[in-house]
């Protein structure tokens, strides 16, 4: 997985528009956007897709990444994707989808290839517009909810001030942890950070 044959699409999952740019749910554009300043890249609308682009490449001669946003609400994210994967020719074993995940502890980044969507949307959206579930997931943890709050009303609230705090710490990792994956692969990541 780690070859230099083709680009990698790395896919930001969250919600377009200034309300929801600080939840729990957006935490995938928060990634995105360090990527690109990361790469050199600045996004803008893509012409054949829903979605904000950003290319650049990881280091001097390194691998080619594409960066996305998705501008529909996360579950329709799946068709922006499986568009830009196909305009670039991108296979699902090249694209990782940044996301929140509710059943990891907050201040844990986790990878993973394939599996279930946890009642993820926009992975649900992803899974059926890509055909397949074998896509490389980055995994920011949230947490779970305090008290009876409702799931889906705690993804699309901010992030407390106790969690800002460590907030851009743990942003710098989980774009870190998407760089890994790029240059060394899945299962070398989860040894390098899943103990950290």
């Amino acid at each position: 997985m780690t070859d230099e044959a083709g680009p990698w699409l790395v896919v930001g999952l969250g919600n377009p528009g200034r309300e929801y740019a600080n939840n729990r749910h957006n935490v995938g554009f928060m990634v995105a956007d360090l990527l690109a300043a990361r790469v050199g890249a600045k996004f803008g609308r893509h012409k054949r897709a829903m979605a904000e682009a950003a290319e650049g490449r990881l280091g001097f001669g390194g691998p080619k990444l594409v960066l996305l946003k998705p501008l529909t609400y996360m579950n329709l994210s799946g068709g922006p994707v499986a568009g830009l994967a196909q305009f670039h020719k991108i296979p699902p074993a090249r694209v990782i989808a940044v996301h929140d995940e509710l059943d990891i502890p907050y201040g844990q980044v986790r990878v993973k290839c394939g599996g279930g969507e946890g009642g993820h949307n926009g992975l649900r959206s992803m899974s059926k517009s890509l055909g397949t579930k074998d896509y490389v997931r980055v995994r920011f943890g949230i947490g779970r909810p305090p008290g009876r709050q409702d799931p889906a009303d705690y993804v699309l609230s901010d992030f407390s001030s106790a969690e800002r705090k460590e907030l851009e710490f743990l942003v710098d990792r989980a774009a870190d942890v998407v760089e890994s994956v790029v240059l060394k692969g899945v299962e070398p990541t989860q040894n390098l950070y899943h103990g950290a």
